[in-house]
C-alpha cells in the first residue's frame, strides 16, 4: 500500500494497523494456559506431517469434553504419532495421550511457579504489542512531516494531528494494558 496523501487515510491506516497489534495480542493470550481447556491452546502446535510442517488444525479437530481435558481427534490414523509428538513438544507442559486416533490431553493443575511464568509471558507479549504500536505511532508522524513537505497539509493541521495520533495511541495502550490485567487475573486464579 503506498503511503496516505490525505489525514482520514492516513488515520484509518494508523487505528488499523493499532487494532490489529491488539488482535494479535489477544491471539497470542488465548494460547497461553490458565489452568482450564481451551481449543486456542493448542492453537502454537504445529506438527510435522506429509513431508512439511503445519498446524495442528490441519490434522485434526480438537474438543474440550471437560474443564481440564482437551481431546484431538486426528483425522489421518497414520499421522497420530506425529501429532502427540508435536503437542509434547510445544512447550506447554502438557502430556498427551493416544487412544487410537484419539488423543487425549489433561491439562494439569498450574503451580504458583508456572503461574508467575506465564504472568511474565503474558507481560513480554503486551510489550511486543506496545512497541508495535509506538511504531505505527512513529510512521503515522513521519508519514505527516512527509505530507507537509509535499505541499498537503499546513503546519497548524500538523499540530492538531500529531495530537490525534498520540490520542489514537493512548487509547490502544490502554487496551493493552485491560488485556494484560485480565490476562493475568486470570492466570493467577486458583
Amino acid at each position: 500500500m503506498s503511503a496516505p496523501t490525505n489525514w482520514n487515510d492516513l488515520k484509518k491506516d494508523i487505528t488499523r494497523r493499532m487494532d490489529s497489534a491488539v488482535e494479535v495480542l489477544k491471539k497470542e493470550f488465548s494460547g497461553l494456559r490458565s489452568g482450564r481447556a481451551s481449543v486456542n491452546l493448542l492453537d502454537p502446535v504445529v506438527v510435522e506431517a506429509y513431508g512439511q510442517t503445519m498446524p495442528l488444525s490441519q490434522c485434526g479437530t480438537v474438543g474440550v469434553p471437560e474443564p481440564r481435558m482437551l481431546t484431538v481427534q486426528v483425522w489421518d490414523k497414520s499421522q497420530v504419532k506425529a501429532v502427540e509428538k508435536a503437542i509434547a513438544n510445544a512447550g506447554l507442559g502438557l502430556n498427551p495421550q493416544a487412544d487410537g486416533q484419539t488423543i487425549r490431553v489433561p491439562i494439569p493443575a498450574l503451580n504458583e511457579e508456572r503461574r508467575k511464568e506465564l504472568q511474565k509471558v503474558a507481560g513480554k507479549y503486551s510489550e511486543q504489542a506496545r512497541i508495535s504500536v509506538r511504531n505505527v505511532r512513529r510512521d503515522g508522524m513521519d508519514t505527516l512531516k512527509k505530507m507537509e513537505k509535499d505541499g498537503h497539509i499546513s503546519e497548524d493541521e500538523i499540530k492538531k494531528h500529531e495530537k490525534e495520533i498520540q490520542s489514537i495511541t493512548d487509547e490502544t495502550i490502554k487496551k493493552i494494558d485491560e488485556a494484560l490485567g485480565h490476562k493475568e487475573k486470570e492466570i493467577m486464579q486458583v
